[in-house]
């Protein structure tokens, strides 16, 4: 089965989800566009209005949301939270290794994104996953004071 197919093997708990929202300050959005009508700019858009810094990672715009995009998630320069990927299951394992070399606490697949193999290594390097599931409806369904 190709991972474009795939299910996720084994995903976040609702309990874990609403640790991972209370306990983040910042999120990296890979592949964030600028155009307001995409799902990415809403979920941006939705998470900065609850306080949360976001930081686009896009190398097609150089600012979205009034904060400077960096062209990959390896190029920004500050500790990142959660990753939140808005890019096809295939950029998903890159995106992963730039996220653990980063530090990063959480990778986060937005619905529709699931990539079991890139998962099992992020979990190994200690980062929760969270994958098929959408940032903004899971905060809104636990309403997570930020």
């Amino acid at each position: 089965m190709s991972e474009a197919c795939e299910f996720p093997r084994q995903n976040a708990t609702s309990a874990e989800i609403r640790q991972i929202l209370e306990s983040s300050q910042t999120v990296a959005v890979v592949g964030l566009s600028d155009r307001p009508d995409r799902a990415s700019h809403g979920v941006a858009a939705y998470l900065q209005s609850r306080g949360y810094r976001i930081i686009p990672v896009n190398p097609n715009v150089p600012e979205v949301l009034g904060e400077r995009a960096y062209p990959e998630l390896s190029a920004v320069p500050d500790p990142v939270d959660i990753v939140n990927v808005f890019r096809r299951p295939e950029a998903v394992p890159e995106i992963v290794e730039q996220a653990v070399a980063k530090g990063a606490r959480t990778i986060w697949m937005q619905e529709g994104i699931v990539h079991n193999a890139a998962a099992d290594r992020a979990r190994a390097a200690g980062l929760q996953v969270v994958m098929s599931r959408c940032l903004l409806k899971e905060h809104r369904a636990m309403s997570v004071a930020s």
